[in-house]
C-alpha cells in the first residue's frame, strides 16, 4: 500500500555484479546449482512443465533459440508449473526473466513476484524450503496478451524427490453443532517424513488446508442444515492420502453466531503512515473522527528471529513524535471508541512466515508489541506473498493469547482473492471464524475478472461489486467483507475513484442501487464498510473520504 520507493542502491550494485559474473561465465554459475528442467526451454518443447496454455516460441528469446509463451484467456491465466525436489529448511533463490503484462513467478503457498513492461526483466523470488519439495510456477492474467519466460532458474541444494504418500486419516467424527458450526476431529495420520497439512472438503466446495491438527471447526454455516465433509492428509512434499470416508453433520436451530470482536455493525477503517512521505503528517490524535479502525502503518521485520516483528515509530520523520505521546493518543482514541489496530506488511514488506517456527515467532512477538503499544489487533498487509497454513496457525496461536477480542484484519491485493484456491483467499477461510474484516485493495489493478466472469477495469463501480462479490459468494459472511479504495489520486499509481463512485458500490452491494452495469444477484445489507490508504493522503485531499465516504458507511442500515 505504501507509494513505490527507488529501488535501493546497494541492490542494484549487486545485480549489476550478478550480472557481470554471469557475462564472464554464462551458463557456468547456475549450470552447477540449478534445478530446474528444461529452464531455458531449448528441448524446443515444454517438457518437464505443466501448462495449462504453454507453448516454446522461437521469436526473440531472452537466450538461446526458444522461450516459453503462454497465452491466457477469459477464464485461464496461463500458468505453467514444474515440482523440484529440495531439501527442507533451506534458502533457495528462484528467478526468471519474463516479458509482457502482469507476469507472475512465484512458489505454491510462498512468495511471488510479478513485473509488466514490453521488454525482457528478470525477476527475483528468496524463499526457504519447508519441505522437501516445491512447485514453481509463471502465469499471466485474465484476457491479458500472451507472455514470455526464459531462463528460469532454481538456485539451491537439489534433494530426493518423495512420492509416497501418507496413510489415510481415519476416524472423523462431526458433532458439536451450534447453529452456524461443526466440530470435527479425525485420527492422526502417519508419513515417514511427517504431515504437513491436512485437507478437509465439505461436500462439494474445494478442499481447504487447515493445517497439521486432528481437529476443525466448520463455520459460516446455516441453522438445521446438513453438511458432509471428508478429510485427507498431506506430506511436505505435497503427496496427498486418499480422501477417508464421508461423514455427516447436522446444525442446530436458532439464529447465527453474531460477528467476532467489538467493532460496530458498519465500520471505517484508514491506515495511519508511521513515516513521511509527502501526505500530511498526522500523529495518532490528529486522526480524523470518522475513522472506526486505525491502521497504524507498518511493523518491521525482526533481524535476529524469522517471522517475528517489531515496532519502531518514525519520531524523526513525524516531527518530534514520542513514544510516550504515541501511546497516549492510541489511549485515548480508545477511549472515544475507537479501535487502534497494527498492520504487519505493505509494498515493501519483509516478513515472512512459512514454517512453523516463523510461526511461532510471529506470535510471541506480535503478542508483545500489541500488548506494549495498546494495539486493539493484528492487519495482514503482506503483498509479496504469504502462507495460508502457516500465517493461519500464527494468527491462532495469537488469538488464543491476547484472547477473543483481538481484530483480525487482511488487505490483500485484489489478485490475491480472485480465487479460494489463492494463497490469501485460503488463509481467510482458514480463519474465518476468528476473521474480523478483509479489505481488498481494489486499486494498482489493472483489469480483473469479476464474479460473473467478466473482465473488468479498475476505476468503476462495476470493478469494485465485481470483485468484492467473489469473497461474498465463496465462504466469507458480509460482515467479514469491505472495499479498499486509495483516498486521493496520490495515493496510489492508478484505480482512484470519487467517494462518489465508492458510496454507490457500497449502495449496491447493500441495497441494489447506484450499480453500473453489473448488478449482483442478490444484496448484502450486513457488507461491514470501506478502508482507504491511508488517514494522510485523505487530509492532505481535505479529508474527503472521511466525511463522505465515512458518512456514508455510518448511515448504512
Amino acid at each position: 500500500m505504501k507509494p513505490p520507493a527507488r529501488r535501493p542502491q546497494a541492490a542494484v550494485v549487486i545485480s549489476l555484479i550478478a550480472l557481470f559474473m554471469a557475462v564472464l561465465a554464462p551458463g557456468a554459475a547456475s549450470a552447477a546449482t540449478n534445478l530446474v528442467t528444461n529452464p531455458g526451454f531449448e528441448t524446443g518443447s515444454t517438457s518437464g512443465w505443466s501448462c495449462a496454455a504453454g507453448a516454446v516460441t522461437t521469436s526473440a528469446p531472452h537466450s538461446g533459440s526458444y522461450a516459453l509463451q503462454s497465452t491466457p484467456s477469459n477464464s485461464d491465466i496461463g500458468r505453467c508449473s514444474q515440482s523440484i525436489a529440495v531439501q527442507p529448511n533451506t534458502a533457495y533463490t528462484l528467478s526468471a526473466w519474463v516479458k509482457g503484462s502482469n507476469v507472475y513467478l512465484g512458489v505454491d503457498g510462498g512468495a511471488s513476484t510479478w513485473t509488466t513492461g514490453s521488454g525482457w526483466s528478470q525477476l527475483t523470488v528468496p524463499f526457504t524450503s519447508t519441505g522437501s519439495s516445491v512447485t514453481i510456477y509463471v502465469h499471466g492474467w485474465y484476457a491479458l496478451p500472451a507472455f514470455q519466460v526464459d531462463d528460469v532458474v532454481l538456485d539451491g541444494p537439489g534433494g530426493a524427490q518423495d512420492t509416497t504418500p501418507p496413510s489415510t486419516p481415519g476416524g472423523l467424527t462431526v458433532g458439536s453443532p451450534t447453529s452456524s458450526s461443526l466440530q470435527l476431529n479425525w485420527s492422526a495420520a502417519s508419513d515417514a517424513n511427517g504431515i504437513d497439512h491436512y485437507d478437509v472438503v465439505r461436500g462439494t466446495s474445494a478442499a481447504q488446508s487447515v493445517g497439521n491438527v486432528t481437529n476443525w471447526t466448520a463455520t459460516g454455516l446455516s441453522p438445521s442444515t446438513t453438511y458432509s465433509f471428508k478429510v485427507r492428509a498431506c506430506d511436505p512434499s505435497g503427496n496427498c492420502s486418499p480422501y477417508g470416508a464421508t461423514v455427516s453433520g447436522t446444525t442446530s436451530s436458532g439464529p447465527t453466531d453474531p460477528p467476532p470482536g467489538p467493532l460496530p455493525k458498519h465500520v471505517l477503517t484508514g491506515y495511519w503512515q508511521n513515516f513521511n512521505n509527502g501526505a500530511t503528517v498526522q500523529r495518532i490524535s490528529d486522526v480524523q473522527p470518522a475513522y472506526d479502525v486505525i491502521a497504524v502503518a507498518f511493523a518491521d521485520a525482526d533481524a535476529s528471529r524469522q517471522g517475528a516483528i517489531t515496532f519502531n515509530l518514525d519520531s524523526a520523520g513525524l516531527g518530534g513524535y514520542t513514544v510516550a505521546q504515541f501511546k497516549a493518543d492510541i489511549a485515548a482514541k480508545k477511549a472515544a471508541g475507537k479501535h487502534v489496530i497494527l498492520s504487519v506488511g505493505g509494498q515493501n514488506g519483509t516478513i515472512s512466515v512459512t514454517n512453523s517456527t516463523a510461526a511461532a515467532n510471529f506470535a510471541s512477538s506480535a503478542l508483545s508489541v500489541l500488548r506494549e503499544y495498546g494495539f486493539d489487533g493484528i492487519d495482514i498487509d503482506l503483498e509479496n506473498g504469504v502462507s495460508a497454513q502457516y500465517m493461519g496457525s500464527a494468527l491462532r496461536s495469537l488469538q488464543s493469547s491476547f484472547g477473543s477480542g483481538l481484530i483480525i484484519t487482511m488487505a490483500p491485493q485484489t489478485i490475491d482473492m480472485q480465487a479460494t484456491s489463492f494463497e490469501y483467499f485460503k488463509l481467510a477461510l482458514a480463519i474465518k471464524d476468528i476473521l474480523t474484516i478483509v479489505n481488498v485493495q481494489y486499486y494498482n489493478s489493472g483489469s480483473m475478472n469479476g464474479c460473473d466472469g467478466q473482465v473488468y477495469s479498475q476505476g468503476t463501480v462495476d470493478f469494485i461489486t465485481a470483485q468484492a462479490c467473489i469473497m461474498l459468494q465463496n465462504g466469507l459472511r458480509p460482515d467479514q467483507v469491505g472495499l479498499g479504495l486509495p483516498a486521493s489520486s496520490r495515493a496510489a499509481g492508478s484505480g482512484y475513484v470519487s467517494p462518489t463512485v465508492v458510496n454507490n458500490a457500497l449502495d449496491c452491494l447493500t441495497k441494489g442501487t447506484g450499480c453500473g452495469s453489473f448488478k449482483p444477484s442478490t444484496t448484502w445489507p450486513t457488507l461491514r464498510g470501506a478502508m482507504t490508504w491511508s488517514t494522510n493522503w485523505d487530509a492532505l485531499n481535505g479529508s474527503q473520504f472521511a466525511s463522505q465516504v465515512g458518512g456514508h458507511v455510518h448511515s448504512l442500515p
